[in-house]
């Protein structure tokens, strides 16, 4: 038998989504189908369903303190992902916490706009998010719309403007960025991954379906589960790698998206296809 030890301990700092899709509960899917232990800090209640966003609730900044303190006093993680924060003071709180007792991989997914193209967070949480959190972070998610929100710069549109903006995203301070360009027409899905040593095109078919909800949480808290799973001293090609394992995966899930029937609007993804 295995080790207790080897099952690894990961958490999630996001808001919440009724619908199962996104947020905190898709998070959690995601790290469960990769085979991680999954904790989590609510941040927010949003009322939401697959067709859009009706209200944000943010939790006050000291009760998603106090989640966190009691959270960090009992578990030793290995990798935190990052979701929805919608004010300075949470951002301010989260990145003391996390300073102190720090897990080896944090991933943050700049969460700003939902798919359905509804605000999450106002100029106060952009700000909060560019300027305390991305600094903490060893991996950052944006998609087109959200580096263009974080970097104060129009969308880009082409492949090229792509190239031409991930420079600015890694002078925010994380180390690795993946820019992904879903947003952009055409047979594929041309993600730019940005690392200390190199960029690399990360590129796969698209995929003809509607069930897009909740992609880009899921995209990034797999991506904390798989380099969850690294060695402490782990290399550029091993980080590589995983977040490569962590695309395939939500690939795979998207593919496997029919075989569910949730929802009127934009559907979840398969996180569990590999299971049920």
């Amino acid at each position: 038998m295995s080790p207790v030890s080897s099952i690894r301990r990961v958490l999630t700092i996001a808001g919440s989504d009724p619908s199962g899709g996104a947020g905190l509960q898709g998070d959690i899917k995601t790290f469960s189908a990769l085979g991680c232990y999954a904790t989590n800090v609510i941040t927010a209640v949003i009322a939401q369903n697959t067709c859009g966003v009706a209200n944000v609730h943010p939790v006050p900044a000291e009760v998603i303190g106090e989640q966190l303190d009691n959270l960090l006093d009992d578990v030793e993680l290995d990798a935190v992902k990052i979701g929805m924060v919608a004010s300075l003071d949470v951002a301010e709180m989260i990145a003391k916490a996390l300073t102190a007792r720090r897990p080896r991989w944090i991933v943050l997914d700049p969460v700003m706009v939902a798919k359905s193209g509804d605000a999450l967070v106002d100029d106060a949480g952009i700000r909060a998010v560019r300027d305390v959190l991305v600094p903490l972070a060893d991996v950052i998610t944006p998609n087109l719309p959200e580096a263009a929100v974080l970097l104060d710069v129009p969308t880009p549109t082409t492949t090229a403007q792509m190239e031409a903006l991930v420079p600015e995203l890694t002078r925010l301070g994380a180390p690795y960025a993946l820019l992904k360009g879903g947003h952009l027409e055409g047979e594929r899905c041309p993600d730019l991954l940005a690392t200390p040593e190199r960029h690399q095109w990360l590129s796969a078919p698209r995929i003809a379906t509607q069930n897009l909800h909740g992609t880009g949480c899921s995209l990034s808290s797999a991506i904390a589960a798989t380099l969850a799973r690294l060695n402490e001293q782990s290399t550029d090609a091993e980080v590589v790698a995983a977040i490569g394992a962590a695309k395939d995966w939500l690939h795979a899930a998207l593919e496997a998206s029919e075989r569910l029937s949730v929802g009127r609007g934009r559907g979840p993804v398969h996180h569990f296809h590999a299971w049920w």
